[in-house]
């Protein structure tokens, strides 16, 4: 890849290390300080893209703010597709409430015969 078109992943270990196979960087961070050194080896190495698993969004929020007015690298929050995060399941339910006037249509966690 040339050095332009880098991607980076910051995320859990299990889950992002079967990405280098497709040649991306994989970096696991094991607490927030070294989250933060990684996210600026990133952006010190020039990556174009930085992949950044969802748990480690809030930690890495300032440093990713200071970012957002850098043209490189870009960054993107994913979801892990082992578990729903909250967030998600509380877009859904905004867009099911704006298109059906309810979330009944999309229940989390709940039977059907539930009461909210």
């Amino acid at each position: 890849m040339s050095e332009t078109s880098r991607v980076a992943v910051i995320g859990e270990k299990d889950f992002c290390l079967p990405l280098r196979v497709l040649g991306l960087s994989i970096f696991s961070p094991a607490s927030v300080e070294e989250a933060k050194v990684m996210l600026a080896r990133i952006v010190n190495e020039k990556y174009a893209l930085c992949l950044i698993q969802e748990s480690w969004l809030e930690p890495l929020k300032n440093e990713l703010a200071g970012l957002a007015q850098k043209f490189f690298p870009v960054c993107l929050g994913f979801s892990d597709y082992r578990q729903v995060s909250r967030a998600v399941a509380e877009i859904l339910s905004e867009i099911s409430i704006k298109a059906t006037g309810s979330d009944a249509l999309f229940i989390r966690g709940r039977n059907d015969h539930e009461a909210r």
